[in-house]
């Protein structure tokens, strides 16, 4: 029988060298890995975690917790677990990821003084809202046009320096990633259905490399980007409600 670090590898190899619409070889491949052998792999993964993950980790699930709360601390605790992302995403040749941190240390600066605006009734000025079919339009074509960008950046990468570099998967969470932040920081109801997609991509992702901790902590995020999503549609309602009236 197949150790679970053997098939943890396989996976690795395969996740890197399938294409998008080979995704159900890799899927049959994990299929035979059984809920002991998974077990065994997550246990491993967590005695061997670091402490630097287990800080970022802490720090971005209590990041999205104060995002969904529209607290402005979103920002600051979020800068914690994203410059510690940038190095451990470069250390595990997840390239693209590492890319997407260092544009959500960016855009936590350039939301943090969005969301700190305030008008002369000392309200805040940038308030949750939908986006209109314009908008919608404008993040899909975004989004492809980064997942083209990365994508074949990551096949040069891939070539050339990182033979771990996953450019299909890597590429997709890291476009949808893009997208998520640019929406959060204009507070748009939106940028939870792009977290939702990049937290699916980047569960397996973070697996096969072996960064366990961060594959839960994904899963983590993807539960709350849902509660998120639930607790921003009912503000956007409220204000659209009040903005009626």
């Amino acid at each position: 029988m197949e150790t679970v670090q053997s098939m943890v590898a396989a996976s690795q190899v395969a996740f890197s060298s399938a294409a998008p619409g080979q995704l159900h070889v890799l899927l049959l491949m994990l299929a035979e890995v059984s809920i002991a052998q998974l077990w065994e792999q997550f246990l491993t993964g967590m005695q061997q975690t670091s402490a630097l993950e287990y800080i970022a980790v802490i720090a971005g699930i209590v990041s999205v917790w104060y995002s969904r709360k529209e607290n402005i601390l979103v920002y600051p605790i979020g800068l914690i677990s994203t410059t510690i992302y940038v190095y451990l995403s470069y250390k595990y040749h997840l390239i693209g990821e590492a890319s997407v941190n260092v544009y959500y240390t960016v855009l936590s600066v350039y939301g943090w003084v969005l969301w700190s605006r305030r008008n002369q009734q000392e309200e805040h000025v940038l308030q949750i809202t939908f986006s209109n079919q314009k908008q919608w339009m404008q993040q899909l074509a975004f989004c492809a046009g980064l997942y083209v960008v990365i994508y074949f950046c990551l096949v040069y990468l891939q070539n050339a320096f990182y033979e771990g570099v996953i450019p299909w998967a890597d590429a997709f969470a890291s476009a949808t990633a893009y997208t998520g932040m640019w929406l959060m920081a204009k507070k748009k109801v939106e940028s939870w259905y792009w977290w939702i997609l990049t937290n699916i991509a980047s569960i397996p992702l973070y697996f096969v490399k072996g960064l366990i901790f961060t594959s839960v902590f994904y899963f983590v995020l993807l539960v709350m980007a849902v509660a998120g999503l639930i607790e921003w549609k009912k503000r956007a309602k409220a204000r659209t409600s009040l903005t009626a009236a």
